[in-house]
């Protein structure tokens, strides 16, 4: 079969084509039909099993990340616990409403007993934080590098969270007097309210 026996093939004819020619033929639709099946089924759902897999591998990855955790329950439970512990026992060291005239008396008996005079001792305008209420004092003290020391020392010593901030000192004097001015600073949590309708 040669090219010119090719081109005179007319497809209206093909029961008298040559059996070369009818495989050919055969083979080629055969290839056309497999192309676009493929190209029209199998590609779409190739895209969609890449897609899948995909997913399936991100969700793999959180199954792990999950159940790592659940297998961690337990240790982040007792964590839970000791952190509330914790949390309390900060909660304790903060005065509660009650007690805040109370350290005021506790600051002075400090001082006098450490051989301090006040100069000065003031509340000043209260600061609202997210979880506490900031209560400031201002005092003035003078006395030696040792007593301010001891006054210090004993502040910091006390059950409840008091700390010392903006702290000054200058020479009071030709004696060995100093004079120390501080905010003393203390914090009330701020409990939630309870909800209403409960």
């Amino acid at each position: 079969m040669d090219l010119q026996e090719l081109n005179e093939l007319d497809l209206e004819s093909i029961g008298t084509w040559p059996k070369l020619a009818k495989i050919v033929f055969v083979v080629v639709v055969c290839g056309l039909i497999t192309a676009g099946y493929y190209y029209y089924q199998i590609a779409d759902e190739k895209t969609k099993l890449v897609q899948l897999e995909a997913k399936e591998q991100e969700l793999r990855q959180k199954f792990e990340v999950k159940a790592a955790l659940a297998g961690n329950l337990p240790e982040y439970q007792k964590q839970v616990e000791e952190m509330k512990k914790a949390f309390a026992s900060l909660l304790k060291q903060l005065p509660e409403k009650h007690e805040i005239p109370g350290l005021l008396d506790e600051l002075s008996f400090i001082g006098i007993d450490n051989g301090l005079e006040f100069r000065r001792i003031n509340w000043e305008p209260e600061v609202e934080h997210e979880f506490s209420t900031e209560l400031p004092i201002k005092l003035e003290v003078s006395g030696s590098y040792h007593q301010l020391g001891a006054f210090v020392s004993a502040v910091a010593a006390l059950p409840r969270i008091v700390i010392l901030d903006n702290i000054t000192m200058k020479k009071q004097g030709d004696g060995g007097t100093l004079s120390m001015a501080m905010l003393a600073k203390t914090y009330r949590y701020k409990e939630k309210p309870a909800a209403k309708g409960k």
